[in-house]
C-alpha cells in the first residue's frame, strides 16, 4: 500500500528545478516546456475540473479503502477468521499494500504509452469485482479473503493510482499544486468514511456479507462516476524514458539508494497504527463504539496534516519538515507502549495521524530533490514506491508475530519505534550533503539520535 504522497509538492519542485537545469534540457523537454502555456487550467467545457473530481473519487475508492484495513484486521481477528493469528491476518493488508506499490510500476509504463482508458476501466472493474467477491467469502476461509482483498483489490488500487494522478496534471499548470492536493485528499476522506460505514454495518445487523456488499456498491458507483468524468487530453509521449538506462543510474546513485532504503524502513513502522490501533483499543476494553472511531480520528488528522504540509514547507523547507515529522512519529510510537485509555488513544491518534500525514505528503518531494535528471523522475518514483511496498509487505506481519495470540502490545510499539528511529542514520546520509536546501538550525536535528 502506498504511503500516499502529496504530488502537489512534486510539481512545485519540478517547476523550480526546470529553471536550474534549463541549459541541460533536451529538445523534447524544451518542447514540453513550451506546451505548458497551452494548459487550460481546468475548464468545465474542457473536462479539467471534471477529470480532477473523477480522480478525487478514484483516490477515495482505492487508496482510501486500502488504508482502512484496520477495520477488517479487528473484525477478522476477533470474529470472522479466528482460526488464524493476527500476524497471518495482517498478510492480507500488507499484500494489498505491496501490490498497490508494485502495480504502480506497470501502470506508469502503460500510462506513458497511451493506455489510460484501459487502466481506468479495467482496474475499476477489478476493484468492484474484488470487493463483491470479498462479500462472498465464508468465515475462517482465509484464502478466499486473501485472494479477493489482498490480491484483487491491491492490484486494482495500484493500477488506478498513478494514472488518476498523472492525468490531472495535463489540465493544470499554475493551479497544479492546489488541484493535486485536492485529488490526493480524496484518499484521506475515504479513510474516514469507509471505516465509519464498515464499522456500522459489518458487526451490526447487516453482517459481513451484506455490509461488504453495501461498501462495494458505494465504491462501484463512485468509480463509475469517475470513469464517466475523466478524460485524457494529451497524446502519449513519443520518446519515453529508457527504463533500463534509468534503472542503471539509480543503482549508481548512493543518495537515492539510501533514500529508498529509508522509505522502506519507515513504512515498516508506519502501518503498525493503521493496522492495529482499532484492535488495540478493543482489546484494552475501551468500548466498541470508541474503538470503531479510533481509526477515523487518526485518518482525519492525517488529512489535516497533508493539507497543512505545504504551509510548513514554505517556512522551513522540505528536509526540515520531514525530519521533524519523523522524529515526532518515533517518539509517539514509543509512547504507544503506555496508551491504555480513551484520552491516550485520542491524543495518539491525533498527533501520530498529523505527523504521518505530513510525511506522506513530503516523501515525494524529497525523492525529487535526489533526482538530477527530471526526465527520469517517473522511473525513480516508481522504484521508490516499490521499496515502500516491500516495507509495507513485511512490517505488519512482523508486528503481528510480535504481538502473539496474547496481544503483548509493548513489543509491537518497541519494534516499530526502533524501526522508525533507524531512518535517522539514512536521513543523515541523504540530507547531510545538502545543507543549503534547508535552514541552518535544522541541520542539528540530524544529530539528535547520535
Amino acid at each position: 500500500m502506498k504511503v500516499g504522497g502529496n504530488d502537489s509538492d512534486v510539481s512545485h519542485l519540478d517547476s523550480s528545478l526546470r529553471v536550474k537545469e534549463h541549459s541541460e534540457s533536451t529538445p523534447a523537454a524544451e518542447k514540453a516546456s513550451e506546451n505548458l502555456q497551452d494548459f487550460p487550467e481546468g475548464g468545465f467545457v474542457g473536462w479539467g475540473w471534471a477529470t480532477a473530481f473523477g480522480a478525487f473519487l478514484v483516490q477515495f475508492s482505492t487508496y482510501g479503502y486500502s488504508i482502512s484495513f484496520g477495520v477488517y484486521q479487528d473484525f477478522y481477528a476477533q470474529t470472522y477468521i479466528t482460526n488464524q493469528t493476527a500476524s497471518t491476518i495482517s498478510w492480507i493488508g500488507s499484500t494489498n499494500a505491496f501490490l498497490f506499490e508494485i502495480c504502480g510500476l506497470l501502470a506508469g509504463r502503460m500510462y506513458d504509452r497511451g493506455y489510460f482508458y484501459h487502466l481506468l476501466y479495467g482496474a475499476s472493474l477489478l476493484q468492484a469485482f474484488s470487493l463483491f467477491m470479498l462479500s462472498m467469502a465464508h468465515p475462517n476461509n482465509y484464502y478466499q479473503v486473501f485472494l479477493a482483498q489482498g490480491i484483487g483489490s491491491g492490484c486494482a488500487a495500484g493500477l488506478l493510482y498513478i494514472p488518476s494522478m498523472a492525468v490531472v496534471s495535463q489540465y493544470f499548470n499554475k493551479r497544479r499544486e492546489q488541484v493535486m492536493t485536492f485529488v490526493a485528499s480524496g484518499a484521506y476522506l475515504g479513510a474516514v468514511v469507509h471505516p465509519i460505514m464498515l464499522n456500522n454495518t459489518i458487526p451490526g445487523h447487516l453482517g459481513f456479507a451484506s455490509g461488504v456488499r453495501a461498501s462495494a456498491g458505494l465504491v462501484t458507483g463512485l468509480l463509475l462516476v469517475a470513469c464517466v468524468l475523466m478524460r485524457s487530453r494529451l497524446s502519449p509521449s513519443e520518446s519515453p524514458t529508457n527504463f533500463v538506462a534509468a534503472m542503471g543510474k539509480c543503482g549508481r546513485d548512493s543518495a537515492f539508494i539510501f533514500g529508498s532504503l529509508g522509505l522502506t524502513v519507515f513504512v515498516v513502522a508506519f502501518y503498525y497504527p493503521l493496522f492495529y490501533l482499532q484492535l488495540d483499543s478493543a482489546r484494552h476494553g475501551l468500548g466498541q463504539n470508541f474503538s470503531f472511531y479510533s481509526l477515523v480520528i487518526m485518518n482525519a488528522s492525517s488529512f489535516i496534516g497533508q493539507l497543512t504540509s505545504g504551509s510548513l514547507v514554505g517556512y522551513l523547507g522540505v528536509p526540515t519538515v520531514v525530519l521533524i515529522a519523523t522524529f515526532c512519529g518515533t517518539v509517539l510510537l514509543f509512547g504507544m507502549i503506555g496508551v491504555h485509555t480513551i484520552g491516550g488513544v485520542v491524543a495518539f491518534g491525533v498527533l501520530y495521524g498529523y505527523f504521518a500525514g505530513i510525511f506522506q505528503a513530503l516523501w515525494a518531494p524529497v525523492m525529487t530533490m535526489l533526482t538530477p535528471d527530471l526526465s527520469e523522475l517517473g522511473v525513480r518514483m516508481g522504484v521508490a514506491c516499490a521499496a515502500m511496498g516491500l516495507g509495507g509487505l513485511v512490517g505488519p506481519p512482523i508486528s503481528g508475530a510480535l504481538l502473539t495470540n496474547d496481544y503483548i502490545w509493548w513489543r509491537g510499539a518497541l519494534f516499530n519505534g526502533v524501526s522508525l528511529h533507524c531512518t535517522y542514520p539514512l536521513g543523515r546520509t541523504v540530507l547531510g550533503p545538502r545543507p543549503a536546501v534547508y535552514p541552518h538550525w535544522s541541520r542539528h536535528l540530524q544529530y539528535i539520535y547520535i
